[in-house]
């Protein structure tokens, strides 16, 4: 019965990250409870999250658990249609032994597709670095994409500051179709990157740094892939 369920919600992330899955790795987590990968060895030093649903909406916590009582980085992530859009990220992990948590707080009849991978994790681009532009605490900055970028990079780090954001998706007017609520407490030990499925046209990515006017952050967004192949030269991505 098991097989059946991963058969129909196997997740669908980025092609860079498709290779990899499969059912070995892929866990249901029902609505209401919540899944766990254990990585004792410190020489995992990251690892990548990727959730997705059959079609409904993806409503979930990701927890990074290091040692008891300690839990140093967190994200609230909801998605409008996890499967058009699976949210895929990745969790540094450095000085094991680390546990990530996934829990589902969505209703019973909305499970999730979870899948954490410990090798051949996605990186942020040459383009997504050289993109990185400063986000004062309280202020935000939008980035809007050509419809034929069918994923995008974000990099959100600080200088050793805690890391406090708001990550949102958005599409059309009023229409929020992602958002990812990030809390991490060193972001130059354990910067944030995430890769977001963007199909269609009109969409626009929108960071807020939700964290006082003296915790800075930096960010970097770029095209990760396109319907029609890469554009020539065209990775990076001018802010508003």
């Amino acid at each position: 019965m098991t097989a059946a369920i991963i058969g129909l919600l196997v997740p669908t992330a980025s092609a860079a990250s498709a290779a990899f899955h499969g059912p070995s790795t892929t866990r249901i987590v029902q609505g209401g409870s919540i899944g766990t990968w254990s990585y004792p060895s410190p020489s995992v030093e990251q690892v990548q999250v990727v959730l997705s649903t059959e079609g409904r909406p993806l409503d979930a916590d990701v927890e990074l658990w290091h040692g008891p009582d300690s839990t140093p980085c967190k994200m609230r992530v909801y998605v409008e249609d996890g499967h058009l859009r699976p949210f895929s990220a990745i969790v540094e992990t450095p000085r094991g032994p680390n546990t990530i948590a996934v829990r589902n707080i969505g209703q019973i009849e909305f499970p999730v597709a979870a899948t954490v991978l410990a090798d051949a994790v996605d990186r942020p681009s040459t383009g997504c670095v050289s993109a990185c532009a400063t986000v004062q605490g309280g202020a935000l900055r939008t980035y809007p994409f050509d419809p034929r970028v069918a994923s995008v990079e974000v990099m959100l780090r600080t200088d050793g500051l805690p890391l406090n954001a708001r990550l949102e998706l958005l599409q059309g007017p009023d229409s929020t179709k992602q958002i990812v609520e990030l809390y991490t407490e060193d972001g130059l030990d354990r910067p944030f990157f995430c890769i977001l499925e963007t199909p269609g046209a009109g969409n626009v990515v929108r960071i807020v740094n939700t964290a006082p006017v003296e915790f800075p952050l930096v960010v970097g967004v770029a095209p990760h892939a396109f319907d029609e192949g890469p554009e020539p030269g065209s990775h990076a991505v001018v802010c508003s």
